[in-house]
């Protein structure tokens, strides 16, 4: 069978596929004479490398397509290889797809979200990124710059109440007419400008809108102009200048171990350089360094958002004609394929070798925070993955000593740093659901008021407990014009995971790294709101002491602990100290003195 497909493979261009016993597709392959290339295979040479050896030994079966051109045939390698994800190709790994930054300029008051699929719907795309995690930092920092809307609500103007986000700068509040149509839309324009890397035309345009603002009286939306400028300004800072001229130049560099390779990307915009990302290659060890290159390019530009007029690699590679060719077909671009021209550009390209190489190590001891991040997304119905996760607890012995905890976990490791407790000051008795709600509310209500502290809001809310104490932070959204915040809450018998609008539990497997990341904050939460609930316990119990006291009572007793704050200090302090505490007399103080 397999010789009788040898003798009858035309000379024409076309793409041809390997195959074990089994019938899998273990190579694809495209020829511009796929006579030559695929008997080329089977012929006994030293010049095959041991891949190729160990792939001739497999094959059992062979098909081939028959293209019109090599670039007919290079698009339908590249949809065969996504399909089949042949072993002994090199490929993306898990030939996954990446998340790109999509804005829906189609509509009257375009939103912004993150997807993993481009699709021909007017809106614009951004990307991709290699992590969910480096999109929403790029949207975190995007939102401080440019207030846009994030929510679902219907915009008609005529909303009596904003959320929270307009209240904290990070919304305009078309909902509520705050803002027109033609002003919300130059809002979305910055935001693509600030994406392509144009941050000089953004910043010309809002210095004479501040200008013209002023001019008009108009103080307010000229210093929200001005905070626009400064932040825009901080970014810039860590913008590298690439060139003295404003091209737009994407440079690759690779690094290689044990059987797989790390791409970098730096991409340059207007001269700058405005970010960097790293693939992942599988299926690379024995194949040519020229050969890696191409089947990245290939995979890579077949799906990206943008694709600039310089692409800079690392060698010259066999397949720069017909690849540039099927980027004018195929993505309607005309695209440059070249080596480094000058100082400037190598030292560019071993800049991006090295941070591939530091990629591949990092890769190696790398936690499995960023996998579980991406799992709890998936389980939840999230449109992207939770950098943000705050967990609130509360503990309390029958009403006494109660106290709140939020902690916070970014990109799936504490960050102690923003940790936050709450004395319980406003619910009398053993009632947790209030109790929880006084928390978030006095969450919120810091946001709102503007303490920097505060404003920066969750991906995610997780709340100890079961459906009622989810219920009741689900309340506390619902007053802030927050439901779009995701929120759980995690009992502790059976590990069960509530969300709203949902009667069953969200399903985790047991092993499920998503799940052990819950678990893990709502213990902290656990801990850290335990400590402060002993911590106050104890002061109640040692200040309670005092009014063993002859002539020292409730009232007296917390005078002492309002002016000293612990009983220590109040053992240390002097007769005369103790007696100008109002209502104190030199008597008691004696007494206290002498008693402690």
């Amino acid at each position: 069978m397999l010789k009788e497909k040898l003798v009858s493979i035309p000379k024409k261009p076309g793409v041809y596929l390997l195959k074990d016993a089994s019938g899998e597709v273990i190579y694809v392959g495209k020829a511009i004479n796929l006579q030559n290339r695929v008997r080329s295979y089977f012929h006994t040479s030293s010049d095959h490398s041991p891949k190729m050896r160990r792939l001739v030994e497999e094959v059992a079966e062979l098909d081939f397509i028959v293209t019109s051109s090599e670039v007919e045939a290079l698009i339908l390698e590249c949809e065969l290889i996504k399909r089949h994800k042949p072993k002994y190709n090199v490929r993306l790994k898990d030939d996954k797809r990446y998340p790109y930054i999509k804005i829906t300029l189609q509509e009257d008051y375009p939103r912004i979200s993150t997807t993993r699929r481009m699709e021909m719907d007017g809106a614009r795309y951004f990307g991709p990124f290699t992590a969910s995690w480096a999109v929403h930092q790029t949207l975190d920092t995007l939102r401080k710059i440019f207030p846009y809307i994030t929510c679902n609500r219907k915009i008609t103007g005529e909303e009596k109440r904003a959320c929270l986000y307009y209240h904290i700068g990070r919304c305009a509040g078309p909902c509520i007419g705050a803002i027109s149509k033609e002003d919300y839309r130059k809002i979305i324009e910055g935001v693509c400008l600030f994406l392509e890397g144009k941050t000089d035309e953004i910043l010309n345009d809002l210095r004479a809108r501040m200008k013209e603002a002023a001019e008009r009286l108009e103080y307010e939306r000229a210093a929200v102009l001005r905070d626009r400028i400064r932040a825009i300004e901080r970014v810039m800072v860590r913008q590298r200048v690439a060139s003295t001229t404003p091209i737009n130049q994407d440079i690759l560099a690779f690094a290689r171990e044990d059987g797989r390779a790390c791409v970098q990307v730096f991409f340059i915009r207007g001269g700058k350089l405005i970010g960097r990302e790293y693939f992942i290659l599988t299926g690379t060890r024995g194949e040519e360094e020229g050969e890696i290159i191409a089947s990245f390019v290939k995979q890579f530009y077949d799906e990206a958002a943008y694709i600039p007029p310089e692409i800079i690699l690392p060698k010259e590679i066999k397949e720069a004609k017909v690849i540039r060719d099927w980027l004018k077909d195929e993505r309607e671009v005309e695209a440059v394929l070249r080596t480094p021209l000058n100082d400037g550009e190598d030292e560019l390209l071993q800049m991006a070798s090295e941070n591939a190489a530091e990629a591949l190590i990092s890769l190696r001891s790398r936690r499995p925070t960023e996998e579980a991040l991406i799992e709890l997304g998936e389980y939840l119905g999230l449109t992207k993955a939770p950098n943000r996760i705050e967990g609130y607890d509360i503990s309390q012995i029958h009403g006494r000593a109660a106290t709140g905890s939020m902690v916070v976990f970014i990109k799936g490791m504490p960050s102690k740093s923003n940790y936050k407790r709450f004395r319980i000051k406003e619910v009398e008795g053993a009632d947790d659901y209030a109790m929880i709600k006084e928390v978030l509310r006095r969450r919120f209500k810091r946001a709102i008021e503007g303490d920097e502290a505060w404003t920066t809001l969750p991906d995610l809310i997780l709340i100890d407990g079961g459906k009622g104490q989810l219920g009741a932070a689900l309340e506390v959204l619902a007053e802030y014009g927050l439901e779009d915040i995701p929120l759980v809450s995690l009992a502790k018998e059976r590990d069960e995971v509530f969300a709203p609008g949902r009667s069953e539990p969200v399903f985790f497997p047991s092993d499920s790294q998503a799940l052990f990341l819950l678990k893990r904050i709502r213990d902290e939460a656990h801990r850290f709101t335990l400590a402060y609930h002993r911590k106050l316990r104890e002061k109640e119990s040692f200040s309670s002491k005092l009014e063993e006291i002859e002539g020292v009572g409730p009232k007296r007793r917390k005078a002492l602990m309002k002016r000293f704050g612990s009983l220590e200090a109040i053992k240390e302090a002097s007769v005369e100290e103790l007696a100008q505490v109002p209502g104190m007399s030199r008597k008691v103080a004696e007494r206290v003195k002498e008693f402690l």
